[in-house]
C-alpha cells in the first residue's frame, strides 16, 4: 500500500454538544498539524478532577476535521486511514457515518473509507475524542490525535497493512535463513495471475538476496505466503551491533508493478533459559532496563520521530540498554529509534483487565476489545528487532485467581498465536497479587514487627508507608501461592519490587527465569549483584530512565507532608523519579547506576541541601536523596553539609580547597556509595576514586563567583533534516559555573520558528509549557524549537529582569 503521512490541514476544537444538530465546523476551530496533545493546552490547575494522575489537567471532547476530494479513479481502489496513537475513546467518522472507533488510546488502528466516500467530491473526516471523563489514567496519558496518521491507497489486489512479517529461522557464522511472509488481498471478484518479488539490501543498499513467487489469486481472496531466503555473511542485530536490513515487497501483474513494501528488519536470534539467562545470538545479555511512560516532556504526549530518537540516545548514553513501555504499546517512533540505537524493548499491553484502576479507563472495555488490542501490538511490533518481551500486563490485581490465570492464558496463547520469536511475561506486584489476603499478610507481618499495620490506600501509597516491611510481605506463603498461577503460562516471571524472591525463588523454581519488570531507583546496588549472580533473573527495569508528568510527587523528597510523594498537592505535576528529567538532563541517580553497571570509573560527588541538614527528609521508596551535583549553596559557609559520593573503587577519598577530609571504603562493599560529614566552604570539592591504591577517576565541584550570564547552546540535531532544535538555557558564572541556586524567571521569544515547548525540569512549575515564560531550575532550562519549512534559520532571545542572550539557531 502506498502509504504516506496524513498530518496536515487539519482542524481543532473543544465542544461537548453530543447532541448538535448539524455537524459544522465552528469558527472557533483551529488549524493545526498533527501530532497534536490537546490536553496540554490546558494549563494545570488545583482544582483538576483528576488530580496528580496527570498533573492536574484536565481530559475533554476534542474534534478534528479533515476535508478531502478523492479523484474518480479511486473508486478502484481502497483508501484506509492509519491511526498511530488516539487517546481515548477516539471515533472516525466519514461525511457524519461512522468508519471506525478505538477506545484503548494506545494501540494503531485503521479506518476503510472505501464504504463512505463521495469520489470526486468533497469529503468530511472528523475524528471525535472523548476523553472527557475522568479519570480515566493513572499517569499523564495526554489527549487527542497525538501520534502521526497516515493515509493509505493502494489498488484492489495488494499487500495488507503490516503484511510483511520477517522471521530470522537460524543463524550461523557464514549465512543467515530468514522467512518472509506476506499477506495478500484481493478486493476484487478477478482471478489473475501475479508475481511476488522479495529483495533484500543490507545497510549500504546492496542487494544480497532475493526471491519470486508466482502464484494466481482468486477473488476475494487472502493469502500468505512464505518464502525461505537464505543471507550469506550476515550482520546481525544486537545492543552493540544495531545493523539494519531492508526488505523490498514488489507486487506485479505481469510486467506492471501494482504494489510494494519496503520493510526495516534485523536479523538476530533470542534464547532464554534458567541456567544460560537471556541469550541474543548466543550471547548472555543481561538487561540494564529503563522503565519509561509516554509522554514527550514539555511536548506533552504529542510523538515525534526525533525526539523519541534523542531521548533514546540520551537513554543509551546513560548506560541503558532496555527499555520497558510502561503500561502499555510503544510507539512506532520510538521502536525505529530502538531499532537504530540498538535498545531492547519489554512492549506491554495493559494497565488493568477486568478491574478498572480509575474510574473510566480502559477496564470498562478490556474484555470486548483486549484481542483486537493485542493483535494490533503484536502486528505493529513483529519486524522490529529491538523488541524481545512482551509484558501481558502491569499489577494486574486479579492475575493470580482462578479467571486472572484463564486470561493470561488467553493473552499469552494469542500472542504466540501471532509471535512465536518472543518471550511472555507479567508485571506482577506480588501486593496487589495477593488480593483479599493482603489484610491477613499485613497484620501477620506487623505482629512480628511489633506494630501496627493494614492495607488501606492505592497500592503506591501502601508501599511507601510499608517499605521497611515490603521484603517479609512479598515473602509471604499465600503470595506464593497466587505466584505459582500467575506466573504459569508466561516464559518469563515480572516481578515489580519483590528482590527479596529472586533467589528463594530460583531454588524452590529451577526453571523459572526472573526479571525485575519494575524496582526502585535507590535499590540498584542490591538488586545488581544478584542479577549478576542469577543466571535466571535476566535484568532489572529501575522505575523510571526518564521524568514524566503525573503520578505527581512520587520521586519528590520533601520535608513537610504534601509537599511530595503520592498526594502531593498542586503545583506538583511531575512524578520525579527519573533518572533523567524531562528536559534531558541526567539527575544524580543516572551516575549512581551507570557506577553500579560498571560503565563509568571516574566518582561522582553531590550534595545534600545544607539548608535542610536538621530536618527530617520524607521520602518514597523512589526517592535517592535530597541531594544535587553543586557546591554552590547561598548564606551557608560554616553549616554543616553532607556529601554524596558514588564511586566504583574500592576506596574513596574527598577533598575541600585541596585538604583531605579522609578516606572511606567504596565500591560494591559500600554498595557504591559513600557519605562525607564536613561543613560548607565555598571553592573546590574534589572526589578521587582508587582501586588497590592506584588512582582511577576523579570528579570536581566548584563553587560559582559572583558574576552572572546567561547562556544559550543548541543540541547537535538528533537526525539529519530535524524539524526540532533543543536549546538549552544556563545561568553561569563568569568561568562557566552553573549558579544553582538562583533560581528565576525568564523569557523567551522566537523570531522565524515556532516555540514548541519551553519549561525546566522543575517538579512544580509555575507555568505551562506552552507559555514564553519559565523558571529556571538549579540553573538549568529548556526551549524546544519547530522549524518552519521556509525559514532555514530562527533566533531565539531570552531575557530575565536584568541579564538576556540569543542565539540563532
Amino acid at each position: 500500500m502506498l502509504e504516506q503521512l496524513y498530518n496536515d490541514s487539519w482542524k481543532y476544537w473543544i465542544d461537548k454538544d453530543a447532541f448538535a444538530l448539524t455537524w459544522n465546523i465552528p469558527e472557533i476551530a483551529n488549524d493545526i498539524t498533527l501530532p497534536h496533545d490537546a490536553m496540554i493546552e490546558k494549563g494545570a490547575y488545583a482544582e483538576s478532577p483528576n488530580g496528580g494522575n496527570t498533573g492536574f489537567r484536565d481530559g475533554d471532547v476534542y474534534n478534528y476535521v479533515k476535508l478531502f476530494t478523492p479523484p474518480v479513479e479511486y473508486r478502484d481502489k481502497t483508501v484506509k486511514l492509519k491511526f498511530e496513537g488516539v487517546y481515548m475513546n477516539a471515533m472516525v467518522y466519514v461525511n457524519g457515518e461512522l468508519a471506525a472507533k478505538s477506545p484503548f488510546g494506545y494501540t494503531t488502528f485503521y479506518a476503510c473509507l472505501d464504504e463512505f466516500l463521495r469520489y470526486g467530491e468533497e469529503n468530511e473526516i472528523r475524528v471525535q475524542v472523548r476523553n472527557g471523563a475522568m479519570t480515566n489514567s493513572r499517569w499523564y496519558s495526554g489527549g487527542g490525535i497525538y501520534r502521526d496518521v497516515y493515509i493509505l491507497i493502494a489498488d484492489l489486489v495488494h499487500i495488507k497493512e503490516d503484511g510483511v512479517q520477517i522471521t530470522t529461522e537460524n543463524v550461523a557464522n557464514d549465512y543467515a535463513s530468514i522467512l518472509v511472509s506476506t499477506e495478500l488481498e484481493n478486493l476484487g471478484h478477478a482471478s489473475e495471475d501475479y508475481t511476488l518479488e522479495t529483495i533484500i539490501q543490507n545497510s549500504d543498499g546492496q542487494v544480497v538476496a532475493s526471491d519470486r513467487y508466482e502464484m494466481t489469486l482468486f477473488g476475494q481472496e487472502e493469502r500468505k505466503t512464505s518464502q525461505r531466503i537464505a543471507i550469506m555473511t550476515p550482520q546481525l542485530w544486537s545492543e552493540e551491533t544495531p545493523v539494519l536490513y531492508t526488505c523490498s515487497s514488489k507486487l506485479y501483474q505481469g510486467d506492471t508493478l501494482i504494489d510494494e513494501n519496503l520493510t526495516s528488519f534485523g536479523i538476530r536470534i533470542l534464547k532464554l533459559s534458567a541456567n544460560r539467562g537471556f541469550c541474543v545470538n548466543g550471547k548472555e545479555v543481561k538487561l540494564r532496563g529503563a522503565c519509561i511512560h509516554h509522554d514527550s516532556g514539555l511536548l506533552g504526549a504529542a510523538t515525534y520521530e526525533e525526539v523519541q530518537y534523542r531521548q533514546v540516545k540520551k537513554l543509551k548514553e546513560a548506560g541503558f540498554n532496555a527499555l520497558r513501555m510502561s503500561h502499555h504499546p510503544m510507539a512506532p517512533a520510538m521502536l525505529r529509534a530502538c531499532d537504530e540505537l540498538g535498545m531492547y524493548v519489554m512492549d506491554e499491553t495493559f494497565d488493568m483487565w477486568n478491574r478498572c484502576k480509575s474510574d473510566y479507563d480502559y477496564g470498562l472495555y478490556f474484555n470486548e476489545w483486549w484481542e483486537t488490542d493485542v493483535t494490533a501490538m503484536v502486528r505493529k511490533d513483529y519486524n522490529h528487532p529491538c523488541v524481545i518481551l512482551y509484558s501481558i500486563g502491569n499489577e494486574i490485581p486479579e492475575i493470580g485467581t482462578n479467571h486472572g490465570a484463564r486470561v493470561a492464558y488467553q493473552i499469552s496463547r494469542k500472542i504466540k498465536s501471532l509471535d512465536n520469536t518472543r518471550y511472555t511475561l507479567a508485571a506482577i506486584n506480588g501486593v496487589y497479587a495477593a488480593g483479599d489476603s493482603i489484610n491477613e499478610i499485613v497484620a501477620e507481618v506487623a505482629a512480628q514487627a511489633g506494630i501496627k499495620g493494614q492495607a488501606e490506600g492505592n497500592v503506591n501509597v501502601f508501599m511507601s508507608v510499608m517499605d521497611k516491611y515490603m521484603d517479609k510481605i512479598v515473602m509471604h506463603e499465600a503470595i506464593t501461592e497466587r505466584l505459582e498461577k500467575a506466573c504459569a503460562e508466561t516464559d518469563i516471571a515480572g516481578y515489580n519490587y519483590m528482590t527479596a524472591r529472586y533467589e528463594k525463588d530460583g531454588e524452590n523454581y529451577p526453571n523459572r527465569v526472573i526479571v525485575g519488570s519494575e524496582t526502585y531507583p535507590p535499590e540498584i546496588a542490591k538488586n545488581w549483584e544478584i542479577v549478576k549472580k542469577c543466571s535466571h533473573v535476566i535484568g532489572d527495569f529501575t522505575w523510571t530512565g526518564w521524568d514524566y508528568i503525573g503520578e505527581a510527587g512520587v520521586g519528590i523528597p520533601a520535608y513537610n507532608w504534601g509537599d511530595g510523594g503520592f498526594g502531593a498537592g498542586f503545583p506538583c505535576q511531575l512524578a520525579y523519579c527519573g533518572d533523567i528529567d524531562i528536559t534531558g538532563y541526567r539527575r544524580p541517580a543516572s551516575y549512581y547506576r551507570e557506577i553500579v553497571f560498571g560503565l563509568r570509573k571516574a566518582p561522582y560527588i553531590t550534595v545534600q541541601n545544607p539548608q535542610k541538614y536538621s530536618e527530617n527528609l520524607i521520602k518514597t521508596p523512589w526517592v535517592l536523596s535530597d541531594s544535587i551535583a553543586s557546591w554552590t549553596f547561598k548564606d551557608c559557609d560554616g553549616k554543616p553539609v553532607i556529601v554524596e559520593i558514588y564511586s566504583a573503587g574500592d576506596e574513596v577519598e574527598l577533598l575541600c580547597n585541596g585538604k583531605s577530609l579522609g578516606k572511606k571504603t567504596a565500591g560494591r562493599d559500600a554498595e557504591y556509595r559513600v557519605y562525607f560529614e564536613t561543613v560548607y566552604e565555598a571553592g573546590t570539592l574534589t572526589a578521587i576514586s582508587y582501586e588497590n591504591g592506584i588512582e582511577i577517576g576523579k570528579d570536581e565541584l566548584k563553587t560559582a563567583g559572583s558574576n552572572r550570564k546567561l547562556v544559550l547552546y543548541a543540541e547537535q540535531p538528533a537526525k539529519i533534516g530535524a524539524e526540532f532544535i533543543f536549546v538549552n538555557i544556563e545561568l553561569q558564572d563568569e568561568n562557566g559555573i552553573i549558579v544553582t541556586d538562583e533560581d528565576m524567571e525568564v523569557h523567551i521569544v522566537v523570531k522565524g520558528a515556532a516555540l514548541a515547548g519551553f519549561g525546566s525540569g522543575n517538579p512544580k512549575p509555575q507555568n505551562n509549557f506552552t507559555e514564553t515564560t519559565a523558571e529556571l531550575f538549579h540553573g538549568r532550562a529548556l526551549a524546544i524549537i519547530k522549524k518552519t519549512e521556509s525559514i532555514n534559520k530562527a533566533d531565539v532571545f531570552v531575557k530575565t529582569k536584568e541579564l538576556n542572550a540569543g542565539i540563532q539557531v
